[in-house]
């Protein structure tokens, strides 16, 4: 198979993508084009990424601004879903990798290159997410994973390589976590947390307080919502981006957000990360109660079903495909009652509701008050219970 001569890079400017432009030119003789999205790193992270990327042999970057398509067109759709990862991980970077994907084929497409990159580990998910989106949208580009091919097996050979090659990278031998930050959360993995017996350290945290430095007297918060995506906050409406800001200023302040996690990874193993989701977490938690307030019975569970097979969905990499679409109606279709407002009671990493309102509100005060009304006959509960336990009675009769 022929070497491609021109590799659009998913580039972030961390350890790995930085190595992975000299490395690419070194073995492949082939030109770089640095594809970057904003989905809300920070400027920390951005700043500056063009001229290293240039400086480290790239001839083509491309860096935009993606945020609000992030939010409208992934993160809402996640949150219509309820969608969480074996009971605490909101996806924070498995939702992510679609849309940066998607963009990069776009970007080789338009620069005319014919193979495509990324640094992602041989070990990890990420490299299924990014190579079914590959395989979805530009089946015929050559894929390169160095890590799948290089003789580099750790992060400190990766250090190694970057000192002798002149590369300028933020990570070190003393700090060695490895980040992922956008605007739903930061991920944090490597270092003492590969230890699961080892306590997360207090260091590793970088957007939420400790419970113990949160303010001592309690906030609340109010979200609004139109047919399931979050529209407001403390009733001034936001734009998508601002308003995951907003909440993640409000959850850090209050501690929220924080989990420790020893997760099942796609390809087989398990893995112990930790994620900071502060704005996120207080989506999902007002999301889920104003669900219970607008939903019927036999829809809100089979819907906590299918949110499971959504959550694996998109921690495996499927999201183009029919499948994630299929599911997408049918949580659209569910979601044109949930409309209200949530307001909830923050105080050192704790959430509790305080009031939930829907104009589709399906709550009946007549019916569930214990003041007896004439929406409900208590008497009618004889014959349903006769009927339900009509099987057991009849089993029990024969075993007895």
């Amino acid at each position: 198979m022929s070497k491609p001569k021109k590799v659009a890079l998913a580039y972030s400017g961390g350890l790995d993508t930085s190595i992975i432009i000299p490395w690419l030119k070194e073995n492949y003789g082939c030109e770089v084009v640095a594809v970057c999205g904003d989905i809300g790193q920070g400027e920390d992270e951005l700043a500056g990424l063009e001229e290293k990327a240039r400086a480290t042999g790239a001839s083509e970057v491309y860096i935009e601004d993606m945020r609000e398509e992030f939010v409208t067109g992934y993160l809402w759709r996640l949150v219509r879903a309820g969608g969480v990862y074996e009971y605490k991980y909101l996806l924070g970077t498995s939702i992510a990798r679609p849309l940066l994907a998607k963009r990069q084929v776009e970007v080789a497409l338009k620069a005319g290159c014919d193979g495509l990159a990324h640094g992602c580990t041989g070990k990890g998910n990420d490299q299924v997410r990014f190579e079914l989106t590959y395989m979805a949208l530009a089946p015929h580009l050559r894929v390169i994973a160095p890590w799948r091919e290089w003789n580099i097996v750790s992060r400190e050979d990766a250090l190694r390589y970057a000192a002798e090659h002149n590369v300028p990278v933020s990570a070190s031998t003393t700090k060695i976590y490895s980040r992922d930050r956008n605007l739903w959360h930061i991920s944090h993995e490597g270092g003492a947390l590969e230890d699961p017996a080892n306590a997360a350290p207090d260091d590793i945290w970088m957007l939420t307080r400790s419970p113990k430095d949160a303010p001592d007297a309690p906030a609340e918060v109010t979200i609004g919502f139109e047919n399931g995506v979050p529209v407001s906050v403390n009733g001034t409406r936001m734009s998508g981006a601002g308003l995951v800001e907003a909440l993640n200023r409000i959850g850090s302040e209050h501690a929220i957000g924080r989990i420790d996690l020893v997760e099942n990874r796609f390809v087989g193993m398990k893995s112990r990360g930790c994620y900071e989701t502060p704005g996120g977490t207080l989506i999902m938690a007002a999301h889920r109660e104003l669900e219970a307030l607008t939903l019927d019975r036999s829809t809100l569970h089979y819907k906590q079903r299918l949110a499971i097979d959504y959550a694996t969905l998109v921690y495996n990499g499927m999201w183009f495909t029919p499948l994630r679409e299929a599911l997408d109606a049918f949580f659209e279709t569910t979601a044109r009652t949930t409309t209200g407002e949530v307001t909830l009671r923050l105080y050192k990493g704790n959430i509790e509701p305080v009031s939930r309102k829907s104009p589709y509100s399906l709550y009946s005060l007549d019916i569930a008050s214990f003041t007896m009304g004439a929406g409900y006959d208590q008497k009618d509960a004889l014959g349903f219970i006769n009927l339900i336990g009509l099987p057991i009675r009849v089993l029990a009769a024969k075993t007895a």
